[in-house]
Parts: structure tokens; sequence; C-alpha cells
């Protein structure tokens, strides 16, 4: 038996076949039935990787990761500009909070100039 992460963050006990390690399959999280692993429509990702002219082949694992880091990254930077908004004492995003949230945070530095 070996312990497999959940899409939840909990582990689940998971029976192997011998001294082969396989990769662990993502697992939908058990709270919702029919819940989509990616929020975003993996089609547009795909189509957005194939515009790329360096890009010849791209997995579907791939795709989906890319859709994953994605949602992640437009989670951290909206959760980082609404406490900007709520500073102001607001509960509406503005334009000024993305540019606060990129400043104030090195991750974001990446990004300082691209709403001009």
């Amino acid at each position: 038996m070996a312990a497999v992460a959940v899409g939840n963050g909990a582990f689940q006990e998971e029976e192997g076949t011998g001294g082969d390690a396989a990769a662990p399959q993502p697992h939908a999280p058990t709270s919702a039935p029919g819940a989509r692993l990616s929020r975003l429509p993996l089609a547009r990702v795909k189509a957005l990787v194939k515009a790329d002219p360096d890009v010849t082949l791209a997995g579907q694992e791939a795709i989906f990761i890319l859709a994953r880091a994605a949602e992640l990254f437009v989670e951290t930077i909206a959760k980082d500009a609404y406490c900007c908004a709520q500073q102001g004492k607001r509960k509406t995003l503005q334009r000024r909070d993305l540019d606060n949230a990129i400043e104030a945070v090195d991750e974001f530095a990446f990004l300082e100039g691209t709403l001009d």
C-alpha cells in the first residue's frame, strides 16, 4: 500500500502491484460528484499553447498542469489585489489594486510595467 495525495490535500491509501512505483493519477475531489479538475477550459489553454511557434507538441497532462498553474496564479494575484482594495476600504477591485499588489509582492516583479 502507498499513500497518494488526493486533490483536496488529503491522503488516500492505494494498493500497488509490486515493486514498480506508478505515478499517482489525479483524483477528483470527493466533495462534489462530477466536479471539474480545472476551471479553465482545456481546449482554450491548448489553443494558447499551440499559438506559440516554439511548441510543436503538448500532451494533455501538460495542458492540464498549465491550466492549473494559471488558475493558481490568477487566484493568488486576485487575493493580493483584494487585500489592497480592503486597505482602501473598498470591496471592488480596481486597476490600482493590481498595480499595488504587483509592487508589494516580489513574486510579481516580472509583471511590473505590463499594465501601462
